[in-house]
């Protein structure tokens, strides 16, 4: 199975899969990163998609399916969202129905969407966590594969909170990469 990782960032998810020794065929990001950097180190190829539109302009139809090309030039069986600043459209999970992966800063289905973090920590709850799950058009929707909780500490912000819930994505979800991609291996 060929794993694709999406990313725009710090690549500390990137890093992470990396690091659990998963083989990544290429990274993508939308913008300039440090993920860049890393996969340069990592001798891993890197495609950047400049994302430039960030208004009513933007065309998330197109930049889907410049993505889904990008990666077709891989032939990419599966892909690992890492901290992807740009939501895609239906032309990216037609291409990848039920293959692409994504982590969130909450437990699912509480939490979802950008401020997972900032609204666990306004509601008052003493557990949060992350979430690995099958991103689908729906934005935080999809089935989930794994979870961990993470205690909310009295003295938490969201800066400290957000920080202790990475520190356990980062073994999350690189174990639930390898299991996926084992599953998957099994059924083909």
């Amino acid at each position: 199975m060929r794993l694709a990782v999406l990313a725009s960032g710090t690549g500390s998810i990137y890093k992470a899969i990396v690091d659990a020794n998963i083989d990544v065929a290429v990274v993508l990001v939308d913008r300039p990163c440090a993920a860049i950097d890393l996969a340069n180190t990592n001798q891993t190829p890197c495609i950047t998609l400049e994302r430039r539109q960030f208004g009513p302009d933007f065309d998330r139809t197109q930049f889907s399916c410049d993505v889904v090309a990008a990666l077709t030039e891989f032939n990419i069986d599966v892909v690992a969202m890492a901290g992807f600043g740009t939501v895609l459209d239906a032309p990216f999970f037609e291409a990848y129905e039920g293959r692409v992966l994504n982590t969130h800063p909450a437990l699912l289905p509480s939490f979802p969407g950008w401020h997972g973090v900032r609204d666990a920590l306004r509601r008052g709850v003493k557990i949060t966590g992350c979430t690995v799950h099958i991103a689908t058009l729906d934005v935080d929707e999809g089935p989930i594969l794994a979870q961990a909780a993470v205690e909310v500490l009295d003295d938490d912000n969201e800066a400290t909170l957000h920080e202790r819930i990475k520190s356990t994505e980062r073994h999350l979800y690189p174990d639930t990469i390898k299991k996926f991609l084992a599953d998957m291996e099994a059924h083909t």
